[in-house]
């Protein structure tokens, strides 16, 4: 090694004295960071417990309805047995209907028949 010695900075402050120096700018650094994710975590963590109290609201409205569907479904049940049995009901009555309709239709026939004969037997006698 030569005899060359080592430049002086301008900074007048012991090697020590500059490294605890450097050593609180960064602390000042790192509690400036903390605050601001403090900060940002704080608003994320009120923001979750507004998500949270909406969901609980939500849970609870959904169970609400729930228990209101399984009152009123032995209501629906019965409302659909009566339907069918209207139905049923219909049915039959249609089924009647076709047979009086026929039954009617064959009893005009027959009565025109009859008309026809007497017509006939009428104008035999004159």
């Amino acid at each position: 090694m030569g005899e060359e010695r080592t430049r002086e900075l301008p900074d007048p402050r012991s090697f020590e004295e500059r490294v605890f120096a450097a050593f609180g700018d960064m602390r000042a650094r790192f509690d400036a960071m903390e605050a601001r994710f403090e900060g940002r975590f704080n608003v994320i963590e009120e923001r979750l417990a507004v998500i949270d109290n909406r969901l609980d609201r939500f849970e609870h409205r959904i169970q609400g309805l729930e228990a209101k569907a399984f009152d009123t479904k032995p209501i629906w049940e019965r409302a659909l047995a009566e339907i069918l049995e209207v139905r049923k009901g219909v049915e039959d009555l249609s089924r009647k209907i076709d047979v009086l309709t026929h039954d009617l239709l064959q009893v005009r026939a027959d009565q025109r028949r009859v008309e026809k004969r007497m017509d006939e037997l009428g104008s035999h006698g004159q």
